[in-house]
């Protein structure tokens, strides 16, 4: 099996040859247009590149890039792609196993999913809630799918080389550091500002997680609620306890400074989520808030309030 870096360059070198032949194309219209009205001597049929408008045409995507440039670009954007696909596969709006949309339709379950495909190779997350939080504290936390995703979409064999290529084309550290600090931005703007995944996430972003509105249903923030913010708030609250234990018990001045340190650090956080909890989160899952997706995004999503990332621009006037 290829690596992913090569399957991004085939990518990129077919689209640069589609990009090529259509440009040929352009001209040869303009020269037999130029010559039907006799104007082969005054009017220049030549097309630069840079104005062939196909979705994946480099050099009119990045116009006033270098072609190295623009390579780093292009394996950027196939990453993000792939990044969006893979979340898809992860609630079921995709899957690998079968083309096209699978759950789209309010209140899709796993149930509606398996009988679809009865056999994935990649299985959805069952619940519809994804967590992204700053460590593997969940086993369905948005990294660990993201790397499943990876071995089963293209194998063990280059699990690691494919793992270096994505946080590389994508400039990050790894994985987790891009899901937390830009994975919702990116969705938001490939949506126009009217994402299909839904962010709740609390005010300094210390917890978050993903759902996919065409899953959601009444009981959905309960299940954020319960299964993961107070689960989350309880893992949290046991590791600044055994924190403060090692500021008091550590090896060194410096393992004891660096534990108080960090029980400073947690306090704050579950300061954050319990205020969060109180005041947004709880009051709304009492609620039971029922949308239409006929209404769209722009009129249900302000419903959820604080409890979700706030979308600049999202309530403005069209």
């Amino acid at each position: 099996m290829k690596t992913l870096e090569q399957i991004v360059t085939q990518h990129r070198d077919e689209w640069a040859a589609r990009s090529l032949a259509q440009q040929q194309l352009e001209i040869e219209n303009n020269e037999a247009v130029a010559k039907l009205y006799g104007l082969e001597d005054e009017v220049p049929s030549h097309v630069p590149l840079e104005r062939v408008s196909l979705t994946n045409n480099s050099a009119f995507r990045w116009p006033n890039k270098t072609p190295a440039e623009r390579d780093v670009l292009f394996a950027q954007s196939a990453i993000n792609d792939l990044i969006s696909y893979a979340v898809g596969c992860m609630f079921g709006r995709y899957s690998l196993d079968e083309p096209g949309l699978i759950l789209a339709n309010q209140g899709d379950t796993l149930t509606e999913y398996l009988a679809k495909v009865p056999n994935p190779s990649f299985t959805p997350d069952a619940d519809n809630v994804i967590p992204i939080v700053d460590g593997d504290w969940f086993e369905d936390d948005i990294v660990a799918r993201c790397r499943e995703f990876l071995r089963v979409a293209f194998g063990e064999e280059h699990f690691e080389e494919n793992l270096r290529f994505v946080t590389g084309s994508l400039g990050v550290k790894d994985l987790r550091t891009y899901f937390l600090k830009s994975f919702y931005t990116d969705h938001v703007k490939r949506y126009k500002k009217r994402p299909i995944y839904w962010l709740f996430s609390s005010p300094k972003g210390s917890f978050n997680a993903l759902i996919y509105m065409h899953r959601y249903t009444p009981s959905t923030v309960s299940t954020v609620l319960n299964e993961y913010l107070r689960e989350y708030v309880g893992k949290l609250e046991a590791s600044r306890q055994h924190h403060e234990r090692l500021a008091t018990s550590g090896d060194t001045p410096r393992a004891r400074a660096a534990a108080q340190k960090e029980v400073d650090r947690l306090r704050k956080v579950l300061l954050e989520l319990e205020e969060y909890e109180h005041d947004v989160l709880y009051p709304l899952a009492t609620q039971q808030i029922t949308i239409d997706l006929d209404d769209g995004v722009k009129a249900n999503y302000p419903k959820f309030g604080a409890a979700l990332k706030k979308i600049p621009g999202l309530e403005a006037r069209e």
